[in-house]
């Protein structure tokens, strides 16, 4: 039983393993299939010679006192044929190791950024399976938008959420979902955004219904909402259409947060904002009677975002006040953040 060495060494270099561990690693696994064998002799050791790739056992020959006294070696029927199989399967496994941690490392390198793939044909049918090319991504249903459809032969933009090594290989979770996928897609249509001459301060989003992000610029002359927009609405429309129509409203960030509060209104009108209480978050914002269901939005969604976005508890009141609404943070502002250097 034998192992080509100078094949062995080529192996590794390609693979960039170290021999030694692969060396070791076909040792220890030969004898552990000696070990199982009916006539195995106890404390076999298997040592794979670095010159000529003869893989031999060594068994102590221990004295009365249990010291060892010589080795000999040891070759039972049928072993060679065992052994041989068995070092192909180990360096087989090791070839395969280095292939996925090439994957996993190259594709860690995307995780928090946009990536494109086709969409294949599922295994499991509430699973999207995406491919990457050297590898197959998932799109698990907690990161899929309700409504989207997904079919076979689709090209499809996702955000990488997660790279790992799996059981059965690299494993791939992207998202349509997660809010950042919306502030990527924006880096990829809009320059200013990739230069950090424009930051994306804030995102909230309802997948697949709408998103609020607020923007600022740093650099004078230089329009943030302009830069995302883009000539003729261009910029915005690719991103809309990678999200199938979701709406988007981007607004100014501002250090006050009365002005922010306001913007993060829109499209209502606002007439005023009164901050109630700092340290709490707390705003009441006043509105033209004819503007308080745009402010609200469908099912409360506009409040909602903006109550999100901003991380501020925003009660709307009208000019004529019979009516008012509170976008409470129970479930917006408390709990989702903006991505500020996300």
């Amino acid at each position: 039983m034998s192992v080509d060495v100078a094949a062995l060494k080529i192996l590794a270099e390609e693979k960039k393993l170290p021999l030694e561990r692969l060396i070791n690693a076909i040792e220890n696994e030969v004898a552990k299939v000696y070990a199982e064998l009916p006539v195995a002799k106890p404390h076999g050791r298997a040592v794979l010679n670095r010159q000529t790739g003869e893989i031999l056992i060594y068994i102590p020959l221990l004295g009365p006192d249990g010291d060892r006294i010589d080795t000999v070696t040891d070759n039972p029927d049928g072993f060679a044929k065992l052994a041989d199989k068995t070092a192909r399967k180990v360096i087989k496994e090791k070839m395969r190791e280095a292939k996925d941690l090439e994957v996993v490392t190259e594709f860690s390198g995307s995780v928090g950024d946009v990536i494109g793939g086709i969409v294949q044909q599922g295994r499991d049918a509430e699973v999207i399976y995406v491919s990457l090319g050297r590898v197959e991504g998932k799109i698990p249903p907690a990161e899929q938008v309700k409504g989207e459809v997904y079919k076979h032969g689709d090209r499809i933009k996702c955000f990488v959420v997660d790279v790992k090594q799996g059981e059965k290989g690299p494993e791939v979770t992207l998202s349509r979902t997660h809010p950042a996928f919306v502030k990527m897609l924006f880096a990829l249509e809009a320059p200013e955004v990739k230069e950090r001459v424009v930051d994306i301060v804030g995102i909230a989003r309802e997948p697949g219904a709408r998103t609020k992000l607020s923007v600022r610029t740093h650099r004078a002359g230089v329009s943030a909402k302009g830069a995302l927009i883009g000539p003729q609405g261009s910029r915005a429309q690719n991103v809309m259409n990678e999200l199938n129509g979701e709406k988007i409203d981007i607004i100014d960030f501002s250090d006050d947060p009365a002005t922010y509060v306001a913007n993060a209104l829109a499209p209502a009108r606002v007439t005023s904002v009164e901050i109630v209480d700092l340290e709490s978050k707390s705003a009441k914002v006043i509105v033209p009677d004819f503007q308080l269901s745009l402010a609200i939005g469908k099912d409360g969604q506009n409040a909602r975002l903006a109550a999100r976005l901003t991380q501020w508890r925003i009660d709307i009141h009208p000019d004529n006040p019979v009516t008012s609404i509170k976008a409470e943070n129970v479930e917006g502002a408390v709990d989702i953040s903006p991505v500020e250097g996300a």
